[in-house]
């Protein structure tokens, strides 16, 4: 077996716990108990044998990292793991001694979430009042001349609001805005037919981001993570399965992405039983799908097999019950049809303008903030 490159990025979900209910959380169904949490001890030895593997960035994430009280001692094992930190947070509980306590453990930047630059409208996509939280968690964040980005995660209650969040970045001073279109996994492969948009929604929102992407050139990077439903191409599955990074989950589960949990079930290497060397090299979690032998024939004898990696694999399985099956996102697999038939409908429903009705994430948030 040919050994693997080693991964560079480490996502470390550090809780499932959140004080949001957002509709379109890509976290499992099955959240993690706060019992059952990696302790910071065991965070620092996970960070330990990152950086031995390879990797060189974490992005600190949830549900609400800003949970876990021993948040900067994490930031402090990461860094005297030599590993850039990044936070990736609600901002709900962020307050000027806490963040002063961060950036002096290391951390090194923030990823910022909005969910709308109308609060009422936000109140209702996350299912909880967080907009002047965020707004001042902003503030402090700039203040503390940490970069500063903003993640929103695009859907059919927020795309036509695109200027309004381009405006509200440059109004916090981001230096970088994500504008995800929804990933269809976990809470939002629930709330699907509420928050997939329409064809002609997406459209729009494609033109203003170049207008503002040439507007803005030098000031604000504007990142724009494709529909993949609607665009009818399969996004790159993580870079290839296995290929650039990897994910631990809050229990000490080792996935190669955040959404491989219910794919991999038990087969799931734990980070409490095994060295993630010998997980990256040599497990079954890792190695199913890593290069091209697992492929199906229409992805086997693709072009674009180097560029897509066969597309995901955990949409695969939520679509099809199938992992190994060509991702039914893209035009090219033989299961098209169910993905174009949603983007159809979605489109009708975008025109009626009918309320969304979200079923809200829901999890314990455990205890207070401090």
């Amino acid at each position: 077996m040919t050994e693997p490159d080693p991964p560079w990025a480490l996502l470390a979900e550090l809780t499932h716990a959140c004080p949001l209910r957002c509709s379109y959380c890509s976290n499992p169904v099955e959240l993690a108990a706060r019992e059952a949490e990696l302790t910071a001890s065991e965070w620092s030895d996970v960070f330990r044998q990152a950086a031995a593997l390879g990797v060189v960035q974490s992005h600190l994430s949830g549900g609400e990292p800003l949970l876990r009280r021993d948040l900067t001692e994490i930031v402090v094992a990461a860094t005297a793991a030599e590993i850039h930190t990044q936070l990736v947070t609600s901002g709900v509980g962020l307050h000027r001694a806490r963040l002063d306590a961060l950036v002096g453990a290391g951390l090194h930047s923030v990823q910022l979430s909005v969910q709308h630059a109308d609060p009422a409208v936000a109140l209702r996509i996350a299912g909880a009042r967080a907009f002047a939280a965020k707004e001042r968690a902003a503030g402090l964040i700039r203040a503390a001349g940490l970069p500063l980005g903003l993640n929103a995660v695009l859907h059919r209650a927020n795309l036509d609001a695109l200027d309004a969040l381009v405006e509200l970045g440059l109004a916090w001073g981001a230096d970088r805005l994500e504008l995800a279109n929804t990933q269809f996994y976990g809470w939002a492969l629930r709330n699907r037919d509420a928050l997939l948009p329409g064809r002609a929604q997406v459209a729009r929102a494609r033109e203003r981001v170049e207008r503002w992407r040439q507007r803005l050139a030098g000031r604000m990077e504007i990142v724009w993570v494709a529909p993949d439903y609607v665009d009818g191409v399969a996004k790159p599955c993580m870079g290839g399965w296995g290929a650039l990074s990897l994910t631990v989950a809050p229990d000490g589960r080792a996935l190669p992405c955040p959404a491989a949990a219910d794919l991999l079930g038990a087969v799931a290497p734990n980070v409490k039983d095994r060295q993630l060397s010998w997980i990256w090299r040599e497990s079954e979690a890792f190695t199913r799908y890593r290069g091209e032998a697992w492929m199906s024939d229409t992805c086997r004898g693709c072009e674009l097999r180097t560029v897509d990696f066969g597309g995901c694999r955990c949409q695969a399985y939520a679509l099809t019950g199938d992992a190994a099956r060509t991702d039914p996102a893209c035009h090219r697999s033989p299961d098209h049809a169910m993905v174009r038939a949603l983007v159809d409908g979605a489109g009708r429903a975008a025109a009626a303008a009918a309320p969304p009705d979200y079923v809200y994430r829901t999890h314990t948030a455990g205890p207070a903030l401090t």
